[in-house]
């Protein structure tokens, strides 16, 4: 069954993944803080020291590098079916209620130490100006003007620290120079379960998406790329989406041995909208369990 969904994922009409075992063994591996950490899998731990783990299988190595594989899901298990549609995303046990019953806004932060206290699960939204937040979160809650989009903001600060037109202009060294304010946040926030990294599908890879990957990747931060405007094609001669992702990905994993997850979205048409919320759900609940 894998084969089937092997060839569904690198066919470039469905959003590639293309298998990565075949590459140099890249710096590091997809990594999750300890209350979302994948366990090592007991199943290649042989109870003889001077014995070596039997080689996988190329269906193995497509599931342990090119899919994500939540806790409580052995790798040799998953089937094509537990695979959620448009990602690499594998459903597993603690995937559960995915609806968004209350949207309320707590409040507005510049400093880690103002953020809420409640010790709920959080989830962080990170992107560059223009990918589409506000009409992400709107779409997600699906309620209108929960967040302003830009063309109805005056001035919306974000977690980079500074206002989008700033940042939208500010040199290149200045956008990796996070402030203090942003560090602190995803360094220390126990409460945070995972950042949702944004990625406009409709224009080629933008370095400093790439950079912001490699930074959350080198501080263990887990993470999801979200994929947004995949329905759309910029000018009419420009790559399509797909291409944009497979492109994306390519350079992801010069830096990851195991790719991280990643969904495709579009707030027009209503695309990956239950797909995302359910694979937040099993995040959200592994986290709950811990």
């Amino acid at each position: 069954m894998l084969l089937h969904l092997r060839s569904r994922l690198l066919n470039p009409s469905f959003f590639s993944v293309l298998n990565a075992s075949s590459r140099p063994t890249p710096p590091f591996s997809l990594s999750f803080r300890a209350s979302i950490s994948q366990k090592p899998n007991s199943h290649y731990t042989s109870a003889s020291k001077s014995s070596r783990p039997a080689p996988l299988s190329e269906a193995a190595q497509f599931v342990r590098t090119v899919l994500f594989v939540p806790p409580g899901v052995d790798p040799d298990e998953v089937t094509d079916d537990m695979v959620l549609p448009g990602s690499n995303i594998v459903i597993g046990p603690y995937a559960g209620d995915a609806k968004i019953k209350e949207v309320d806004f707590v409040k507005s932060s510049n400093r880690p130490k103002d953020c809420p206290k409640d010790d709920r699960p959080e989830f962080a939204m990170l992107g560059r100006s223009n990918v589409g937040k506000s009409s992400l979160i709107n779409f997600l809650v699906r309620k209108k003007d929960v967040a302003l989009t830009s063309k109805n903001q005056a001035k919306v600060e974000n977690p980079y620290g500074m206002d989008e037109e700033n940042f939208a202009n500010a040199p290149e060294s200045a956008r990796m120079d996070w402030s203090s304010f942003t560090k602190g946040y995803f360094l220390n926030r126990e409460t945070l379960v995972s950042v949702l990294l944004l990625i406009d599908a409709s224009v080629p890879p933008q370095k400093i998406d790439l950079d912001c990957a490699n930074w959350l990747g080198r501080n263990n931060i887990p993470m999801t790329f979200v994929f947004t405007k995949c329905d759309k094609m910029k000018g009419g001669k420009g790559r399509r989406p797909d291409q944009n992702i497979q492109d994306f990905q390519e350079l992801i994993r010069e830096n990851y041995r195991q790719h991280p997850p990643w969904i495709m979205t579009s707030s027009v048409t209503g695309l990956g909208r239950d797909e995302l919320l359910l694979h937040m759900s099993q995040l959200r609940n592994y986290w709950d369990n811990e």
